[in-house]
């Protein structure tokens, strides 16, 4: 029997999979349990309708993070920090503070985990940061760090 699975099962299928199984197992366990539906003509026009439609949706964020890359590119967050005589901070500029200041700034909601950054900024001036926008799109901003 054919089958769409609506759910990952360990070494049988993933989800949107068709495949053949036995009519047994497909009646007494997937289609019970609603792990799967029978692949009927209906339900695979309608999964293919869902797969275009996830398809365009993932089209769409991709080209949202590249519109998002270029506006970040021109860009400065400007931050400050208490430092030494050396140009030392006293602490260091995090992930979440530049996530923070882009929103505060420019309104610009960005998760602090997408910000790449190595190692905290513990020094004054100007570093660029590599923002991971996408699993396809990456992007830098400035970033300035002033004596407060």
């Amino acid at each position: 029997m054919k089958v769409i699975f609506l759910k990952d099962v360990k070494g049988k299928g993933n989800k949107g999979e068709v495949k053949n199984v036995s009519d047994g197992y497909a009646r007494n366990y997937l289609l019970k349990n609603n792990i799967a539906q029978e692949a009927t003509a209906g339900n695979l026009k309608a999964l293919e309708t869902q797969k275009k439609k996830a398809e365009q949706q993932e089209q769409e964020e991709k080209e949202e993070a590249m519109d998002l890359r270029d506006t970040l590119a021109d860009l400065t967050v400007e931050l400050k920090a208490k430092s030494g005589d050396s140009g030392r901070l006293f602490g260091s500029i995090t992930s979440k503070h530049i996530a923070d200041a882009l929103k505060k700034e420019y309104g610009y909601n960005i998760d602090k985990r997408k910000i790449e950054l190595d190692e905290p900024i513990r020094a004054l001036g100007y570093t660029t940061v590599p923002v991971k926008l996408h699993p396809e799109v990456s992007g830098s901003v400035k970033v300035h760090v002033s004596e407060q």
